[in-house]
């Protein structure tokens, strides 16, 4: 560890007295205290230095190279820029770029891995590359920087960047099961999910929280229920041991004013197959509001009954306050990777905008339990495409007419792809029968991912990135060991399976060029085989529930001129400001673009050395300059105008 120089501390001591208890102060506005800026999630920043007249002139003002990669939002607290990187916390003046103080592990330290996986810890510790926690002490508590490495939570001194000795064993508290997110800090309370894996049998995946001076484990979340508690009813057989339910989003969202914190919890394992636990499965696939000092349970709302599709909760949502029919109300904005977007009352979890139960399709493999109905928002339509018929294929003019070819080929060849609308499930196979392929949208990574979205308080918009992906195969009986599959179902279950038994994740797409070499593998860069855009960036009016608009997100540029602004995948999101700008990264183009919040219209690019899969950032340096930085395959790249 060094340090380059001090900053005012003093100006980050956020607490305020108020009554019996304490409360946060107004965060400064050149801040950007958590991953998602502030503690209700909206990656909003209310600078307005930068903004549609001027966004044109951005340039880039400094870069630093982590040597790392990873999808870490830096946290920026009073000028100073803080972030992991490997196997070092590194602060930066977040005007010039330069390091200010690093930590680094001492030589010899014992590498930590989660609890939950088989696989080798590193060779030396890492922390988490997703991000960190602070929380700003008090007039007798230095403020700290909280972040996991693999099973231990670990806080810093935020002046020094010193472990903090007198929280748990000299700085760290073993959590047992480890978390790749960010802590959530409300008060003096920090909140952790779980990293399980997807077994069905296996450590739970319950969020748990801890004393932040302490490290004193105060509750935990029983997220599969156990006999005689609430939700228990809806494991219709033995749930003893069920892993999976787990809190692996990066963070979740607090609403201060009630001490509710908002947990994302994502699907039962194991995740295609669910003939050993019959039922809509409570607590998989819900936002679950709980009382952020107890853990105790205030309400639940499912978006996806008895899941089958790995459609994770990825993300809570932003925290915003919306008007429904002319009556004001706090809301969740919720988006699951089946891009399915639910507003939810923030005290009852009732839903503000309708949603209404659906009748889905129902499969055939023996034993498995169907859910009969799915919830599904009524004013606002899917954010991704969730259906799909052979007409739905690209042609030459999409695309190119080899693409194309070799697309149709591919249909043909499956013995056409099923899909029956939105939750087509994977359809049964038997040995030694024909192909029969089934294709569900969204799938595999989603529509909306870990990203999730962000939301202008101010307007009640919210703004997301949602791609548009599928997953192909079939549901076969296991008869031997399928090492590759993230089931890890045993002999005599049922699991997804690929047309050519390769692996668990496969999509409908092609090689531009149609080639193929003679192990079947394509011939240069694959496209999706249905019709862009493939990825968008789409604004929605909370308010009402209305898309207001929505644009293609990425540069496609094997495809010929005239062809290329189809849209690509990415799981990260926007940012948006009070200048009226939506940043974002997310493509697979190597972009960094900004939009007219009110339009969607694209008002400045930047060329980056490295796709930049992560949400984008927005503060004020010391020097009252505004900018605008993004971790980008192994850098931080901040923007200003010149």
């Amino acid at each position: 560890m060094r340090v380059a120089r001090s900053f005012n501390y003093a100006a980050s001591i956020a607490f305020l007295m108020a009554g019996a208890g304490m409360a946060l102060a107004k965060m400064p506005d050149g801040d950007w205290q958590t991953i998602n800026r502030d503690l209700a999630s909206t990656r909003f920043s209310p600078l307005n230095q930068i903004n549609k007249s001027n966004v044109a002139t951005l340039k880039q003002a400094w870069s630093y190279t982590t040597r790392s990669f990873g999808t870490a939002v830096p946290l920026v607290i009073d000028g100073t820029m803080y972030l992991p990187a490997g196997s070092r916390l590194i602060a930066l003046d977040a005007d010039s770029g330069k390091e200010v103080w690093t930590y680094s592990f001492p030589a010899g330290a014992a590498p930590t891995a989660n609890a939950a996986s088989s696989a080798r810890p590193p060779a030396t510790p890492t922390f988490s590359t997703r991000g960190l926690g602070y929380w700003p002490g008090d007039a007798k508590t230095p403020a700290r920087l909280l972040v996991m490495s693999g099973t231990k939570l670990m806080a810093f001194d935020l002046k020094t960047g010193q472990p903090v000795t007198s929280f748990g064993d000299k700085g760290a508290v073993d959590v047992g099961v480890g978390y790749g997110g960010t802590p959530t800090i409300s008060g003096d309370v920090a909140m952790i999910g779980a990293a399980t894996l997807e077994n069905p049998i296996g450590v739970p995946g319950n969020p748990r929280a801890f004393d932040v001076r302490t490290g004193k484990k105060l509750w935990e979340f029983q997220t599969v229920p156990h006999k005689g508690q609430l939700g228990a009813d809806s494991w219709l057989a033995d749930n003893t041991g069920r892993s999976g339910t787990n809190m692996w989003g990066f963070s979740a969202p607090v609403d201060e004013a009630t001490g509710t914190i908002y947990v994302p919890l994502g699907s039962p394992s194991p995740n295609y197959w669910g003939g050993s636990r019959p039922g809509s499965n409570l607590f998989g696939n819900s936002v679950v509001a709980l009382d952020m000092k107890t853990g105790k349970y205030k309400w639940h709302f499912q978006t996806v009954h008895h899941d089958l599709w790995d459609t994770d909760q990825p993300t809570a949502g932003p925290l915003i306050d919306i008007t429904v029919k002319g009556k004001k109300q706090k809301g969740v904005m919720a988006v699951n990777k089946s891009a399915l977007f639910f507003e939810l009352d923030s005290k009852t979890g009732k839903p503000l905008q309708p949603v209404e139960e659906r009748p889905v399709p129902k499969g055939d493999v023996p034993g498995e339990y169907y859910s009969p109905t799915q919830p599904f928002p009524v004013n606002t339509p899917a954010l991704s495409r969730n259906s799909m018929t052979r007409a739905d294929i690209v042609t030459a003019d999409d695309t190119t007419a080899e693409h194309a070819a070799a697309c149709q080929a591919m249909w043909d060849k499956a013995g056409g792809y099923r899909n029956d609308g939105p939750y087509t499930p994977f359809y049964f196979h038997k040995a030694g029968d024909p192909p029969r392929s089934t294709i569900q949208l969204p799938g595999g990574t989603g529509g909306v991912n870990w990203g999730g979205p962000a939301a202008d308080p101010t307007t009640g918009w919210v703004f997301v990135n949602a791609q548009a992906t599928s997953l192909v195969g079939w549901t076969e009986k296991v008869e031997g060991d399928k090492s590759y599959s993230f089931d890890a179902t045993v002999p005599g279950d049922y699991d997804r399976a690929s047309v050519d038994g390769k692996g668990p994740f496969f999509s409908f797409s092609a090689p531009i060029s149609g080639k193929y070499d003679a192990q079947g593998r394509g011939q240069g860069p694959s496209l999706n085989c249905y019709k862009g855009p493939w990825g968008q960036l789409i604004a929605i009016d909370a308010n009402t529930g209305a898309i207001k608009w929505k644009v293609p997100l990425g540069l496609v540029e094997g495809l010929p001129e005239g062809k290329q602004l189809q849209g690509n995948s990415g799981s990260a999101g926007p940012t948006v400001t009070a200048g009226g700008l939506v940043f974002v990264g997310a493509t697979n183009d190597k972009r960094f673009r900004a939009f007219d919040a009110a339009t969607g219209k694209q008002l400045w690019e930047t060329i980056l050395t490295n796709n930049a899969n992560a949400n984008p950032m927005s503060y004020r340096g010391r020097s009252g300059k505004q900018y605008v930085a993004i971790n980008a395959g192994g850098a931080i790249v901040a923007y200003a105008l010149p």
